[in-house]
């Protein structure tokens, strides 16, 4: 039980000092970054008939555990693919990587197939030899381009390359009269089977094109392409137009749709933040309204302190009452304005002027 204990606490050792992103490791499935310099090669590969080998070499084969344990670096393991390679795409490229990576050392030789003879055993191809040729030249893991490669790989062939093994996937491959052309090979041990990459082959991109046509056809003739060369009647040819007529109508129609939408969406969002900026200054202005106007507002306490002052201003002032009358200085009189008579007096004010009336009277007699 402690090697495994041993082995986890060494693992955790090396997330923890790794260098990758998280501290993350090769064994996370995470692969290294790579230094920034070109890995591709500058020329296509080069053919088989411009490659010079040398006969006077014997040719042995090597075997599956040699070619795993690493061979000289001048004396590769000679690894054959063949196919049609048409319409060259990424399942193509994942293959030949798989068939370049079998061994430590590997020169892979690919050979394309001819139209003749496609044509014959498989069907009719979009591109011509030629240019399945230059794809496969292109392609950064082979080392050598093998032009009309047979359909049929004999013991005289595999010689005469110097073949050491054979990549190819391992479904039974049928064809000329052959439920498996890569039987004997197998039997022989020289298979090395690669992976199929599942969801595309050039079967797959040409159904996607025959079940789209139209779009295609479509697509081109806006493009410059004549009837002519699409091979379109001049029926179709009419009603691709008219197509592309009513689809950018449509199209017009769908932009307006959504500009309008957007515009009612926006005049949707202003009426909201209106609304909510309305109550906001109705409930401040309501508020500032009950502060002033209010049962216990401002105005009502300026009112009050108003009228006490007028108050104030109008009543006389009373003397305190334990005072004696005769000391009392009399209060100031009070007299209306624009009016020449005089409010009347107290009674004690009105006996005291009479008796200064009558004073004055028996002087004025005397005299």
């Amino acid at each position: 039980m402690e090697p495994p204990t041993s082995s986890r606490l060494n693992s955790r050792k090396r997330r923890k000092d790794g260098s990758g992103p998280n501290g993350a490791t090769e064994l996370d499935g995470i692969p290294p970054k790579m230094s920034r310099h070109s890995l591709g090669l500058r020329e296509p590969a080069p053919f088989s008939d411009e490659v010079e080998i040398d006969y006077s070499k014997p040719y042995v084969r090597v075997t599956y555990e040699e070619a795993m344990r690493g061979t000289p670096l001048d004396r590769p393991v000679r690894v054959y693919a063949d196919g049609i390679f048409d319409l060259f795409h990424s399942g193509h490229a994942r293959a030949l990587m798989q068939a370049k990576n079998l061994f430590p050392n590997t020169y892979l030789i690919v050979g394309v197939c001819s139209d003749e003879l496609t044509h014959n055993f498989k069907g009719f191809t979009v591109m011509n030899e030629n240019e399945r040729y230059d794809a496969v030249q292109h392609c950064r893991y082979v080392d050598e381009v093998l032009r009309n490669a047979p359909w049929t790989l004999t013991p005289e062939f595999l010689a005469e390359h110097r073949i050491d093994f054979v990549a190819h996937d391992d479904i039974p491959y049928s064809s000329a009269g052959s439920d498996d052309v890569y039987k004997h090979i197998k039997e022989a041990g020289m298979f090395a089977p690669t992976q199929r990459t599942e969801g595309i082959s050039t079967s797959d991109i040409i159904t996607r094109i025959v079940r789209d046509y139209d779009v295609y056809a479509r697509r081109n003739l806006q493009r410059g392409y004549t009837a002519k060369e699409l091979n379109v009647s001049f029926i179709n040819e009419k009603k691709y137009h008219l197509q592309e007529r009513v689809d950018k109508v449509k199209k017009r129609v769908k932009d307006v749709e959504e500009k309008s939408k957007e515009f009612v969406q926006k005049v949707e969002e202003k009426s909201i933040d209106l609304i909510q900026k309305w109550e906001e200054k109705s409930r401040e202005f309501i508020g500032n309204f009950l502060e002033m106007f209010g049962p216990e507002g401002a105005l009502k306490h300026m009112l009050k302190e108003g009228k006490g002052r007028m108050l104030q201003a109008i009543s006389p002032k009373q003397s305190p009452s334990s005072s004696p009358t005769h000391d009392r200085s009399p209060s100031p009189s009070f007299r209306w304005p624009f009016s020449t008579k005089t409010p009347p007096s107290s009674p004690a004010n009105r006996s005291r002027n009479e008796s200064a009336v009558t004073y004055d009277i028996s002087e004025d007699e005397e005299d």
